[in-house]
């Protein structure tokens, strides 16, 4: 009820009604795209090669909407740009070139956007060429060179057009992008999810009891989501008295708020991604031996390979947690600002020892919320393995979902807050 209260008052302020429709006209426009199938594309063949087990595409049918099974234009999602950014955020952290470009404030963040632009464009181009001449190769009717360089560019185009859709929203909208065009495939899926799920209990695959189970589980990893996003830790800080002139400054008392689960849904989007890249090598040898072990030991649809996923995912989760984290909460930082106007947290001195107890309590407090995203993101995969249900992404869908509607919601407050809004 909060959330809907939030957007209903939001609605009500002329500047942020304009920036919500103009995020939901992107979109819609992303939808729109999502249904405009790649051209010389044989559809007889492409639904048949979607038939039965597809555990190894299910990765990019999660960030695609869909798009992908359907070879759409945006049959690559926004996978390269994600895979991306993960790229130059870990080059910050290895060479000084880009050390210098993270430092350098909002002239180096356009710089480092710029690579990033670049770089997804190359992924793209890498990763379309693999689609197109080898896993989807026998459903292209047009088998010539001008054909092929067609193809490839529309699935370029694709990803450089939702690259650009993401950063008008950034900039003109609400929320997260990136984020939002996830979410939209995610929720896009919804209505198909109900109808297989009304198939299996119609066909007798699934009892009633079990689909009660399933809903009881969906109910209660969304509250727990809620529950870990919205959680946080007040450490508080005391400002102490200065006299300027004839004024007095400080005094107050006010807190610093360390939230449980600082990173949002990132985790899961960048393990996620990097997971597929061995799944994107092997559109450029399908039916090889290369193919047959990456699905055995590293596809949710192989043996042992599902178990091997799962253990990876989970590692990733949290590694990414805190590398996240720790980029957007810095308590050395911190600790130099409290200590520059005067700040202190009670029973601890300022300086070093308020940085070193800020980290420990980052530590301590980011790792419950790190394993809670790796066991929800990784649950449903092994119920899939020990049931007949298939819901490899099922957690992980409604961990994004959530989690990106927590965050607009959060942004749409944080623009009423800045306007001053009356009542709020």
């Amino acid at each position: 009820m909060g959330m809907l209260k939030t957007i209903s008052q939001a609605w009500k302020v002329a500047e942020i009604r304009s920036k919500m429709i103009f995020t939901l006209l992107m979109l819609v426009v992303f939808r729109i795209g999502s249904n405009i199938p790649v051209p010389n594309i044989n559809r007889t063949v492409l639904s048949e090669m979607f038939t039965g087990e597809t555990g190894l595409f299910d990765l990019f049918d999660l960030f695609s909407g869909g798009s992908f099974s359907n070879f759409t234009i945006f049959a690559l999602s926004i996978t390269p740009y994600i895979t991306a950014s993960i790229i130059v955020n870990l080059l910050t952290m290895a060479f000084p070139y880009f050390q210098r470009l993270a430092q350098e404030g909002n002239e180096g963040r356009k710089k480092m956007a710029q690579i990033t632009r670049y770089m997804t464009v190359v992924l793209a181009l890498i990763q379309a060429i693999g689609l197109t001449v080898g896993l989807f190769n026998q459903a292209i009717v047009d088998k010539s060179v001008f054909s092929i360089i067609v193809v490839i560019l529309v699935l370029t185009a694709g990803t450089s057009f939702l690259m650009w859709l993401g950063e008008q929203i950034n900039d003109k909208g609400v929320g997260n992008g990136i984020s939002l065009i996830i979410f939209s495939g995610i929720v896009a899926r919804i209505p198909s999810g109900i109808r297989s799920l009304s198939t299996s209990l119609s066909d007798g695959a699934i009892s009633v009891i079990t689909l009660v189970i399933l809903v009881v589980l969906a109910v209660l990893v969304i509250a727990g989501v809620v529950l870990i996003q919205e959680g946080q830790r007040r450490i508080p800080v005391q400002y102490a008295k200065r006299v300027v002139g004839r004024k007095m400054y400080g005094g107050q008392s006010t807190h610093i708020p360390i939230k449980v689960n600082q990173s949002g849904v990132i985790p899961i989007i960048f393990s996620l991604s990097l997971l597929s890249f061995p799944l994107t090598i092997t559109y450029f040898f399908p039916d090889t031996g290369f193919t047959d072990w990456v699905t055995k030991w590293l596809s949710p649809s192989g043996n042992p390979g599902v178990w091997v996923y799962g253990v990876l995912n989970v590692i990733l989760i949290i590694a990414f947690t805190y590398f996240y984290t720790g980029v957007t909460f810095n308590p050395k930082e911190v600790a130099n600002n409290m200590k520059a106007n005067g700040g202190f947290i009670p029973g601890i001195r300022p300086g070093q020892a308020t940085e070193d107890y800020l980290s420990k309590v980052m530590s301590r407090i980011t790792i419950v919320g790190a394993i809670f995203l790796a066991v929800i993101a990784t649950l449903p995969t092994i119920v899939s393995v020990m049931s007949s249900l298939n819901i490899h992404f099922g957690g992980t869908s409604l961990l994004i979902a959530v989690g990106v509607a927590l965050e607009t919601v959060r942004a749409l407050e944080n623009q009423m807050l800045m306007r001053n809004y009356q009542g709020f």
